[in-house]
């Protein structure tokens, strides 16, 4: 169970940290490496567009006027889960790293958690989703069209 410890037995396991100098920098992380997620920029922007592609198959396919405000926020939302990770690639101190180009992914191909990959699979890997998804809304309009 846990108990309040007080200065003094502080003290005795030596566990006080020293106070701070001033005038030192922020305790801020630098084992970080990367922050780009390894895929080319190109790859995310595909993930996002056809995303977007897929609330424009619904908008369309099912438009009402009163569907205007959920597709406003399904879109709002939509934005916001990929610009804020695009803003936290800029953000902290200063990377040599740069997101992976097209090219290389090509050619060297990418570790992945199953395995090295070349980047054909790497794209499709990541790629496959988002398809799937603007696929199922594009089957789903069809089939309400029809009936």
């Amino acid at each position: 169970m846990s108990r309040p410890i007080n200065h003094a037995e502080l003290k005795l396991a030596q566990e006080l940290a020293p106070a701070p100098a001033p005038g030192l920098k922020p305790n801020v992380r630098q084992d970080i490496e990367t922050r780009n997620f390894d895929l080319p920029a190109a790859i995310h922007a595909g993930y996002f567009g056809l995303f977007l592609a897929y609330l424009t198959v619904m908008f369309i396919g099912f438009y009402e006027p009163q569907m205007i405000l959920p597709m406003a926020i399904f879109v709002i939302f939509t934005v916001g889960f990929y610009v804020v990770p695009a803003m936290w690639t800029r953000v902290g101190p200063d990377r040599e790293s740069k997101a992976m180009s097209m090219q290389r992914l090509f050619g060297e191909g990418i570790a992945t958690h199953v395995g090295w990959c070349n980047g054909r699979d790497a794209v499709i890997q990541a790629l496959i989703l988002p398809v799937l998804i603007l696929g199922w809304g594009i089957a789903v309009v069809s089939i309400a069209a029809l009936v």
